[in-house]
């Protein structure tokens, strides 16, 4: 009871923070301003997401295939279709309550496939470590590529945390941080040895080592070179979707591909901060494009598109994998029955 109130509480809190960004950044276009931010809405490419609807829509194929071969060194070979149902029905989920996609997904290969759910849960450790490391490798092509942009971003948050009010440097902050990250370290050390028998402690230690061990599993792969490979056309369909997506709007039409880069790369922030990226992906997208001089309010209609096809191939896909899931398996469960007849 107790563990579905945290839930429930949690839930609540980053979609109300989703709410507040949606409502916060439409507050940031100034009043003469929002003429262009409609305009740029009214009059959007919206025929460019049947092509990001299919780039995207290959992501999630490429995403299945590589599960797949995270389950093989298990002894179980899944077919491809339960798997891209289980997948689309778990990004579905998660629209409704973050990680519950991720348990769902689980639940349905072990209905359908016969595959242990608690054994599934060590390759969804492994795909998120493998999606972090992608994510830092592009978020460094982005820095390579657009060194200009992403540095004068890490710089704005730089001054804001090591400046006083007056713009000089204080070092009184740099103690006060560096402090605070030393007493951090030395309480966690402590903690974890002082009170290793601690539940929550185990837990913690638990979820590192399965990280650890997700990232490292990839030596005992068959066809690590094919899980690769899925990894970087993964993150290909990515970057080639946000990119297609730029051109739905006047102001960010012929950006570059490293525009898009930066712009995947501090947009899946948003995705991480809040259900669905609600309000925060919209918002990371227009803050980095005022980089490259694109006007607030024309980065955030861009977001916005980008964030509703986004959510549009998720909801139409999940759906009509959830209607097609207990109809191909009942069609395969009958096929079978009839060859074990005909062998009896």
């Amino acid at each position: 009871m107790k563990k579905n109130l945290s839930s429930l509480l949690k839930y609540i809190f980053f979609l109300g923070l989703g709410v507040f960004l949606v409502w916060w950044s439409l507050h940031q276009i100034p009043d003469n301003k929002w003429k262009e931010f409609v305009q740029s809405l009214a009059n959007a490419h919206y025929w460019l997401i049947l092509p990001v609807f299919v780039i995207l829509t290959l992501s999630h194929v490429f995403r299945s295939l590589r599960w797949k071969i995270l389950m093989r060194p298990m002894g179980y070979n899944p077919s491809f279709i339960n798997t891209f149902f289980a997948v689309m029905i778990g990004y579905l989920a998660n629209l409704a309550v973050p990680r519950l996609g991720e348990v769902l997904k689980c639940t349905i290969l072990a209905k359908y496939e016969k595959v242990p759910a608690e054994k599934l849960v060590g390759t969804i450790v492994a795909e998120r470590a493998f999606d972090v490391i992608s994510l830092a490798i592009v978020f460094l092509i982005a820095f390579i590529t657009q060194f200009g942009i992403v540095g004068e971003y890490a710089g704005q948050i730089f001054d804001q945390l090591l400046k006083n009010k007056s713009g000089h440097f204080s070092s009184t902050k740099v103690f006060i941080v560096l402090g605070i990250l030393a007493i951090l370290f030395i309480v966690l050390k402590v903690w974890f040895k002082q009170f290793a028998h601690l539940a929550i402690v185990i837990f913690i230690k638990k979820i590192l080592r399965g990280i650890w061990e997700g990232v490292t599993s990839i030596r005992n792969l068959k066809q690590k070179w094919t899980f690769i490979f899925y990894t970087i056309a993964i993150w290909s369909m990515y970057i080639t979707g946000t990119w297609v997506g730029l051109y739905a709007t006047a102001g960010t039409a012929g950006l570059s591909l490293a525009d898009a880069i930066t712009v995947l790369a501090f947009a899946s922030i948003g995705m991480i901060v809040t259900p669905g990226g609600i309000g925060a992906y919209a918002y990371f997208i227009a803050k980095v494009l005022e980089k490259s001089d694109i006007p607030f309010e024309i980065g955030y209609a861009n977001g916005t598109l980008q964030w509703f096809a986004q959510f549009l191939i998720v909801v139409v896909i999940g759906s009509i994998c959830l209607t097609l899931l207990p109809l191909y398996n009942k069609k395969v469960g009958s096929r079978e029955s009839g060859a074990e007849n005909q062998k009896s």
